[in-house]
């Protein structure tokens, strides 16, 4: 006898169903599993066995082939742990149940209890593209399924609650996402920029910066309020539309690190990685690829403090994502590309003793080795970095100045403002930040006065600009004119945008 239940796994971030076929014959007990599992699938005979027997059923003693299809795409993790034991039961005990339009997803326990797995928003998503209109997960990944419109979700606790629920002894209530304070951004915890004083050009230039998702390099001596100022980037962003929501969501579902309580992200992300960060840790990879900090930080803020500290071949890698907005991994048996639409906030000091270009402290370091340190970030990498600040010391007065400051939601109000102008102007397009354009965008939306024309011919001729750099001052100088509510660029707009992006010429040229 042959049944078949529907199952859902990953492949990188994406999710896809899985048959669970079970075909049992004779009296001779015997297991065997097929469809190119990996070892934790094949470690479900042991769970499965264990469960029925703690759910007070006798597990069939009959020779049972369970077979994954499609058979030649890898199947990991314990996600098809529940649909195998109905396929099993299905042949006996629960022979009269209808499985038809139903997925199955979770992992069992010895005892019969229904534990979480990764993944789950993928696997929904797929499910409802499949056409299936009810999915049984785990309890605790039901509110993440629910984000997903169109399709019926149960949480289900244990292997008893769900036959009960299937013969209709005890049914189980639909999981809704009306229940959850899905879709409100907070920003309670995020530190304020009204506690940071002084550094008001600093200030102004994260200001722009977060309105149009430019990339930005904090130079200056040690204890100058660099990753204060990054720390604070959160809460000037704008909140996440629907979809850029649903996006994260799913890479932080496949890697585990969703929020307890929180099943959507709603929040920018801010990754903030170690220095000691591996080059797999940080773009992605691994035996089985899984998403990394760059990925984690999608529509939101990767920061790296004490930038040089970092493998030079790490950073340099940053340089095509940076670029395409996603990231290919190839492997054996497969290529998965994650998305890494991120905003790149670094922070590092002049030299190794920190005090290169202070006046407050002099430096100690040689020539040569002040050369060194700069080298580890390369002329490339600057060239992807859209703003360049000098953070400098403060004074006395300035650090016991008890004036009131602007707070985080006065900035926030002025960049949705400026967003509101470019998510208008490029619907339509999967553009909502004027850092994101393409070439031939910029070449469209892009459009300079003859004033600001005359600017940028000079700054492109004493700065020996390349293409990116001339192109990224162009998606600076249209921020900075959304900001300033203006249609085209003008004389003032490229000249503050070269002003922001000139600093690298003070350093690694001199």
């Amino acid at each position: 006898m042959t049944v078949k239940v529907k199952s859902a796994s990953v492949y990188g971030i994406e999710g896809f169903i899985v048959d669970v076929e079970c075909y049992s014959t004779g009296s001779f007990p015997k297991f065997s599993l097929v469809g190119l599992p990996d070892a934790a699938v094949r470690e479900a005979y042991d769970r499965i066995k264990a469960a029925i027997s703690s759910s007070g059923i006798e597990f069939p003693p009959s020779t049972i082939t369970v077979n994954l299809a499609p058979a030649d795409r890898l199947k990991q993790g314990t996600a098809f742990d529940l649909a195998i034991l109905l396929a099993i039961l299905k042949g006996t005990v629960l022979s009269s149940v209808d499985t038809d339009g139903k997925c199955f997803i979770g992992e069992l326990s010895l005892s019969g209890e229904i534990r979480r797995i990764n993944g789950m928003l993928p696997m929904c998503l797929a499910a409802k593209k499949a056409g299936i209109k009810e999915i049984y997960v785990p309890i605790e990944n039901a509110a993440e399924a629910a984000v997903v419109e169109g399709i019926d979700v149960y949480g289900v606790d244990n292997v008893n609650q769900l036959i009960a629920h299937l013969t209709d002894v005890v049914k189980i209530e639909k999981t809704s996402s009306d229940n959850y304070s899905l879709f409100e951004a907070s920003y309670d915890g995020v530190p304020d920029f009204s506690d940071v004083k002084g550094q008001d050009g600093a200030k102004k230039a994260l200001e722009i910066a977060a309105a149009g998702m430019h990339n930005v390099l904090l130079i200056g001596p040690p204890g100058t309020g660099k990753s204060m100022l990054a720390k604070r980037l959160p809460g000037i962003l704008p909140p996440m539309s629907f979809e850029e929501s649903i996006e994260t969501t799913g890479i932080h579902s496949v890697c585990g690190t969703l929020e307890e309580g929180r099943p959507l992200v709603v929040t920018r992300p801010f990754r903030s990685p170690h220095h000691t960060l591996s080059t797999a840790g940080l773009i992605g990879g691994g035996k089985n690829p899984m998403p990394g900090e760059i990925s984690l930080a999608h529509n939101g803020v990767l920061f790296l403090d004490e930038l040089p500290e970092f493998k030079k071949d790490s950073t340099d890698a940053l340089r095509q994502p940076i670029e395409d907005g996603a990231v290919t991994i190839t492997r054996v048996n497969g290529r998965m590309r994650y998305p890494s639409k991120f905003m790149l906030v670094c922070a590092m000091n002049p030299c190794k003793c920190g005090y290169y270009g202070s006046d407050d402290k002099k430096c100690t370091c040689s020539k040569e080795a002040r050369n060194n340190y700069l080298s580890k970030v390369s002329g490339p990498m600057l060239d992807r970095i859209d703003i360049q600040i000098e953070v400098g010391s403060l004074t006395y007065d300035t650090l016991t100045d008890s004036s009131e400051r602007e707070k985080s939601a006065e900035i926030r109000k002025r960049i949705e403002r400026a967003r509101d102008r470019m998510i208008k102007r490029y619907a339509g397009t999967g553009i909502y930040a004027n850092g994101q354009l393409t070439p031939p965008m910029i070449r469209e939306y892009c459009v300079m006065d003859e004033g600001a024309q005359e600017v940028m011919r000079a700054a492109f001729d004493r700065l020996g600009l390349s293409a990116r750099g001339y192109d990224r001052i162009l998606r600076l100088g249209k921020t900075i004119a959304d900001m300033d509510d203006s249609d085209l660029i003008k004389k003032q707009h490229i000249a503050q945008a070269v002003q922001l992006r000139s600093l690298d010429r003070k350093y690694w040229n001199s």
